[in-house]
């Protein structure tokens, strides 16, 4: 009886104990998705780093940079926004009042 009592403790133990089963378990998903952000974060530096060479290496690419991002211009210039249609569309759904 006291030898199945122990074997059942060391069996629960396994399972829920501090290195069980369930803690490897979350241990290695916990793994994956951190290997995962590693990898996006490369690829993401990577692009970064490219964009520096370019931005070091070409002037051109300094003012469109600027003009893209910063909305700069010259000062003869005025920018013109042009809305999407996909927002229009949807305000003009959300504007409809079925009730009424």
């Amino acid at each position: 009886m006291a030898l199945s009592f122990l074997f059942f403790i060391l069996f629960i133990a396994s399972f829920f104990g501090k290195n069980g089963l369930i803690e490897m378990y979350r241990s290695k998903k916990r793994h994956d998705s951190l290997v995962m952000e590693i990898k996006q974060l490369r690829q993401e530096k990577a692009k970064l780093e490219r964009e520096i060479e370019e931005l070091e290496r070409n002037p051109g690419a300094v003012e469109k940079t600027a003009r893209e991002k910063l909305w700069l211009m010259e000062p003869d210039e005025f920018v013109i926004i042009k809305k999407d249609n996909k927002e229009k569309k949807e305000k003009d759904t959300t504007d409809i009042n079925p009730d009424q």
